[in-house]
């Protein structure tokens, strides 16, 4: 006999795979850490602005940004440091969003736009822009050739993912590794037969990775690409949140794998391909700031893309600043900073992770 006391047993019923989850609530963790790198990366900008071969007094060179005038203090912000302060945020900012992607893509936590390779075949793309003269005759022909470039190579780590499906995911730092070797080569050729020793030399120092003399011209080249591609990465977190858990969550989670992976490069290249056209290549950003941020406030990407970006755009204004600073007393490049930061950090990352 049933007892009509006892409550009926509640029936669970689960939604449909694809029917998308409610969005993920932000953890105070990841709120105070995003809060605080923006507010690290106003601090540091301002920083910035004073250090350099000129040194200039912070209260005067923050009052020129605020309130500019003819005065040689507001020349030298807004003409030479202003620019530099805003590539560095962008090409951080898109390095950082890039490798956060990519790793989630590959499914591998080594991924980002140098170690795979990207940013190589986004290196020859520019190099051969530059080495044809396209830097002085048509604004968009270096950050075109360089996203040509980055497009090819993620079309080729594509297509070998595609065709390797029960390939370990190291394999595709092994592919990344020819292909840096193989741009290396191409890069010799294109600047060994340049057709103008200055062109020659344009190329080798930009692939040095540096944002000397970078004017609003450069930011402006920069800005577009940059911003609309971060903006349609940070629309697509759930869909990186179900390729990082395989093709079979993915497709289950009502997205096409083989048009989501490609979509998601597709953007991944036009940044990378932007960044590098205006700052040569720059390495670490994509691999140190993610691992650092994921550390925190886990993998996520509602959180981990968009503080990632604000990292990366701190990491790279820190580098360059650094750069700047010891300016006065030698020669060193924004890119040399940056690896001389990133490689014991990242270092340091993966020995706690495995320790942990």
């Amino acid at each position: 006999m049933t007892d009509l006391a006892s409550p009926p047993r509640p029936t669970t019923t689960q939604p449909p795979a694809h029917v998308a989850a409610p969005a993920p609530r932000v953890t105070r963790r990841a709120l105070w850490l995003a809060v605080g790198a923006t507010l690290a990366l106003v601090l540091a900008a301002g920083i910035s602005v004073s250090l350099g071969t000129l040194r200039l007094d912070p209260v005067a060179a923050v009052r020129a940004v605020v309130s500019p005038d003819d005065s040689q203090v507001a020349t030298v912000v807004w003409a030479i440091r202003l620019p530099r302060i805003v590539v560095a945020m962008l090409v951080g900012a898109a390095l950082a969003g890039v490798g956060v992607v990519m790793q989630a893509v590959f499914r591998n936590p080594l991924a980002d736009p140098g170690v795979t390779g990207v940013s190589a075949g986004a290196a020859v793309g520019a190099v051969a822009g530059i080495t044809a003269g396209l830097a002085g005759s048509l604004q968009w022909g270096v950050p075109i050739a360089a996203f040509t470039g980055a497009l090819v190579v993620a079309l080729l780590l594509q297509a070998v993912l595609h065709t390797n499906r029960g390939a370990s995911t190291y394999t595709l730092i092994l592919v990344g590794v020819s292909i840096n070797a193989f741009a290396g080569a191409l890069i010799s050729i294109l600047v060994a037969n340049a057709h103008d020793d200055a062109l020659a030399r344009g190329a080798v120092f930009w692939l040095a990775g540096d944002l000397e003399l970078r004017t609003w011209n450069h930011a402006a080249i920069a800005v577009i690409p940059i911003a609309l591609g971060l903006g349609l990465l940070l629309t697509r977190t759930r869909a990186l949140d179900a390729l990082l858990l395989g093709d079979d969550v993915t497709s289950t989670s009502g997205y096409n794998v083989h048009r989501t992976r490609l979509a998601l490069l597709l953007i991944a290249s036009l940044v990378t391909g932007a960044a590098v056209a205006v700052s040569g290549v720059i390495s670490f950003v994509g691999l140190v700031v993610p691992h650092a941020v994921r550390l925190v406030i886990g993998a996520k990407h509602a959180q981990l893309l968009p503080i990632s970006i604000v990292g990366g755009a701190l990491f790279l204004v820190l580098a360059d600043t650094a750069a700047r600073a010891a300016s006065v007393t030698m020669v060193i490049q924004t890119g040399a900073v940056a690896a001389l930061i990133g490689a014991p950090v990242f270092l340091a990352l993966l020995l706690s992770r495995r320790h942990t």
